[in-house]
């Protein structure tokens, strides 16, 4: 319970990615080592199907990769897969992602549609604990190898941990809102986790505010790309 309560106030232990940014492994399939960076998508299934990176293979049912147009110009990164998402072989499936439907919705978006949702780990923590740095260091390469796949034009992370890892920062939520930040040159937008707004309800007038942000910059991406051609 304490734990619980300091990660929803921000107060507990932080810590910093160890090149989590730049780390690259073999994922052993089929017996043999293969380069995550070089994969395709149908690789990249199968690699985090198979994927024994780190001890949550041994406890999850199935890794979860992610869903969504696989070209979109929107996408969402979330923390890790829950209970359900773990069952369904689907990201944000559970309350959570019906909340982030409607989210979606309000800014006239459409889950597989010019969208594709993630997350930073790809395997179940179980009991829904928070990641562990080096789980997230063990799954960061597939998330970078999507992102170099769908070529978003805008990034969305959704809860500190999505934040965090990205940006490879350890600053609060509160300071990283509001504000354009950039990966790998892809501007990027911090805002709460669905499952913390769920508990959080004041906070989905910031949200929205976040949500705002994000289409006035994708927005501004358009204008720009329709002035160049």
């Amino acid at each position: 319970m304490r734990d619980i309560v300091l990660h929803e106030l921000e107060l507990a232990p932080r810590w910093k990615l160890r090149d989590a940014r730049v780390a690259r492994h073999a994922s052993s399939t089929s017996g043999g080592a293969v380069d995550i960076s070089q994969m395709d998508w149908e690789m990249l299934r199968q690699a985090v199907a198979n994927c024994t990176a780190c001890p949550l293979h041994m406890t999850r049912t199935q890794g979860v990769l992610g869903a969504g147009d696989v070209h979109a110009d929107w996408l969402f990164v979330g923390e890790a897969p829950g209970a359900e998402e773990d069952v369904q072989g689907e990201p944000f499936v559970g309350a959570a992602g019906k909340l982030l439907d409607a989210m979606l919705a309000s800014i006239h978006l459409k889950r597989g549609a010019n969208v594709y949702i993630a997350n930073i780990l790809k395997s179940r923590p179980p009991g829904n604990r928070n990641p562990k740095p080096e789980e997230i260091a063990a799954c960061l390469p597939y998330l970078e190898r999507q992102v170099q796949l769908i070529q978003p034009k805008i990034i969305v992370a959704l809860g500190r941990f999505a934040a965090h890892s990205l940006l490879a920062t350890d600053a609060s939520i509160g300071s990283l809102r509001g504000k354009l930040h950039q990966y790998q040159d892809i501007p990027m937008i911090v805002t709460y986790h669905p499952a913390y707004l769920l508990r959080n309800l004041p906070d989905k007038a910031r949200a929205w505010e976040d949500l705002c942000l994000a289409v006035a910059t994708m927005q501004g991406l358009l204008k720009q790309q329709a002035v160049t051609i």
